[in-house]
């Protein structure tokens, strides 16, 4: 009796984990996200149901390239719950990313949603990082057609290694999947993190750091 109540409270406990793991469940058929109501769910009111219309659960734009004439070359066009508001307590969102040749989409993560990448035109090297102590790189270089995923929360990057502009359409497990670019979030936050800090945790001069922050 004893070891089926340890079964059960292990099974419950691993339950739980998965549960924790992604958006919660809705209760109701859905929750579109309205600017007044009665009901607050996920930070946001529920438009009256009787008022729901085919335009909040749709969005239009995908098909347009992203303006790829920045520093890194690459420009997410994000579709969250902010997008489409019915997509408020659903669970999911996506993602058009376009790359110019040699361009990237830096190491960054996503805190509340797993990442599935589908390449529709290019040549994209895809990676990420598994977590400490290991931080094993986990690299692939994808063509037309080929998919990749990136779990939840780690550190991941994409590069145009082709010859002619690339994009992609990216699936999230969260409505509300967040980013941390990560040279953004430590060399440009507000304010600064202290520089010797950052000298000593990347091992690098006082003054070098200092001119890394001044880019960010």
């Amino acid at each position: 009796m004893a070891a089926c109540r340890l079964l059960l409270f292990a099974f419950l406990a691993l339950y739980s984990s998965f549960a924790l793991a992604s958006d919660p469940s809705s209760l109701q058929d859905f929750c579109v996200a309205g600017p007044s109501g009665k009901v607050l769910v996920n930070g946001v009111t529920c438009k009256d149901p009787k008022m729901v219309e085919a335009s909040d659960f749709s969005f239009s734009g995908l098909h347009l390239a992203g303006n790829v004439s920045n520093a890194v070359g690459s420009r997410v066009t994000a579709v969250t719950a902010t997008q489409i508001p019915g997509l408020n307590t659903l669970g999911i969102s996506l993602a058009r990313i376009d790359w110019a040749p040699k361009g990237i989409n830096p190491p960054h993560t996503h805190p509340r949603a797993t990442e599935i990448l589908t390449v529709i035109e290019g040549t994209i090297e895809v990676g990420f990082v598994t977590s400490n102590p290991e931080n094993r790189l986990i690299t692939k270089v994808l063509n037309k057609g080929d998919a990749f995923v990136f779990p939840v929360g780690l550190v991941h990057f994409q590069k145009n290694v082709g010859h002619r502009n690339a994009f992609a359409i990216a699936a999230l497990s969260s409505q509300n999947p967040g980013v941390i670019t990560i040279a953004n979030a430590v060399l440009g936050s507000t304010p600064d993190i202290p520089s010797d800090i950052l000298a000593k945790a990347f091992q690098l001069n006082l003054k070098v750091v200092k001119d890394l922050q001044s880019k960010f």
